[in-house]
């Protein structure tokens, strides 16, 4: 892991890229992409040789780190074996990984739909569940986000879903519980989670219960700024599913996998959804993969009666040798329980401690390796450091810090006024610790914008 610098092939990569590649969510014109030559474990390395600690883990899925090897050498004997194969046959891999990701799982979810990505398992989902009720209707929270597909994004609560929401998608937005930002006048977390419940009750009985088919929520959500709900609610979200006959489908396409310290947050709330979905961990985004865990009310909907939707590449044996090698991993490794501990031990008080020294530091909050860093201009109003979905000169304070952290070698996680601390689950408590400081000295600069 020793990077060689090669400055000439970096420059044809950038020129090639520059020519010829699309970049998702970006004014092709505005943006420098880095040309990575690299990566193994926790960090990745450029064309000149400089290493930088991946606090991102990709964009939150390489749960085991970069070039595992055992995960590597299963796809390596999958392509040696059986490259592909149409969906309809079963096949070794396929059913290896479904049957692996059933047995952890909450309640009865043991039927697996694979598809090529979070979006899609959130579009499937959807559709299982209109298709399930008769209903229409999905119901879904702002401060969210579930893909960049049609469906998906329209459920989505960020600002990625303004260009594209066509307002005839069926689907309504309400508030879940925030404390540190409340919509609900809230003081504490018992009033947030009966505030918002009894909000999320009157928006069912205003939009008609009758016409609801789904309400989707990210476990815990994770781009729009990893905020575990309060105790009880989602308990209580079951609760008023059950009462009213609403799909529950829980999004755990970020936070499944070990995130949490869990293997799925879930299982940190003690709820069962009828339906949930995952990606990004589940082969730690080694080979594109995604799916709908089905619970048996939900998959008997359709024992006789053809399920409509389908894709080319589900369950492609590629993508799940490498589920099989990862889950494999992870639990020979201990990762889930490593992820636990060292969010308890060493990320969670390491974050707390920069946030007494650093006047910038709104909040942290967390679990596992799944934490949010809130910067904020002033303290006492919680004002944000940067103006919600601030770009250009609005967002220099932001700019500024994740330029500060890089130059320390560390990548991070930025999105609006956060940086989130999402690395992989078998980073070492040194390279933790390091990553800490290169954020030590990034807040520092952040800090130069407080009032």
């Amino acid at each position: 892991m020793t990077p060689q610098p090669n400055p000439e092939a970096g420059a044809a990569v950038k020129a090639a890229d520059r020519a010829h590649v699309f970049h998702s969510w970006s004014a092709q014109e505005l943006i420098d992409p880095l040309a990575v030559a690299g990566a193994e474990g926790s960090y990745f390395w450029d064309y000149d040789g400089r290493r930088y600690l991946d606090f991102t883990s990709g964009l939150v899925y390489t749960n085991i780190g970069y070039q595992h090897p055992k995960v590597v050498a299963a796809i390596q004997e999958q392509a040696a074996r059986m490259t592909t194969f149409a969906p309809a046959f079963a096949v070794e891999a396929r059913s290896e990984a479904a049957r692996l990701i059933a047995e952890r799982t909450p309640g009865d979810l043991d039927k697996i739909f694979f598809t090529n990505g979070g979006a899609d398992a959130v579009e499937h989902a959807l559709r299982m569940a209109r298709l399930h009720t008769g209903r229409p209707k999905v119901l879904s929270a702002y401060r969210s986000y579930h893909g960049g597909t049609q469906q998906a994004v329209n459920v989505t609560g960020d600002p990625r879903r303004w260009a594209s929401d066509s307002a005839t998608a069926g689907v309504v937005h309400f508030w879940a519980p925030f404390l540190y930002r409340s919509r609900f006048y809230a003081e504490t977390e018992e009033q947030e989670c009966a505030r918002a419940l009894e909000h999320l009750e009157t928006t069912i009985a205003f939009e008609g219960p009758s016409t609801v088919a789904a309400i989707i929520l990210e476990t815990i959500p994770g781009t729009a700024g990893v905020m575990p709900p309060p105790p009880g609610y989602l308990a209580g979200v079951r609760a008023l599913c059950d009462k009213y006959g609403i799909v529950l489908v829980l999004d755990e396409v970020m936070a499944g996998f070990g995130r949490t310290g869990t293997w799925f947050a879930a299982d940190l709330y003690d709820v069962v959804p009828d339906l949930m979905t995952f990606a990004k961990g589940v082969n730690s985004g080694y080979v594109p993969l995604g799916g709908v865990a089905i619970s048996a009310e939900i998959a008997a909907t359709f024992a006789t009666r053809a399920y409509p939707g389908g894709l080319t590449y589900s369950g492609h044996p590629l993508a799940c040798a490498a589920a099989v090698a990862t889950i494999n991993v992870m639990e020979e490794e201990g990762l889930v329980g490593n992820a636990a501990s060292l969010g308890v031990s060493v990320v969670g008080p390491g974050l707390r401690e920069l946030a007494e020294r650093h006047p910038s530091v709104g909040e942290v909050r967390g679990t596992g390796m799944f934490w949010a860093v809130e910067l904020v201009r002033d303290r006492e109003t919680r004002e944000p450091l940067v103006p919600y979905n601030a770009s250009g000169e609005a967002n220099a304070p932001m700019a500024a810090f994740a330029a500060a952290a890089k130059k320390a070698g560390l990548w991070p996680f930025v999105n609006m006024n956060r940086t989130h601390v999402v690395p992989p689950l078998n980073t070492s408590e040194a390279e933790l610790k390091e990553g800490l400081a290169a954020l030590d000295a990034a807040l520092s600069v952040a800090d130069e914008h407080v009032r």
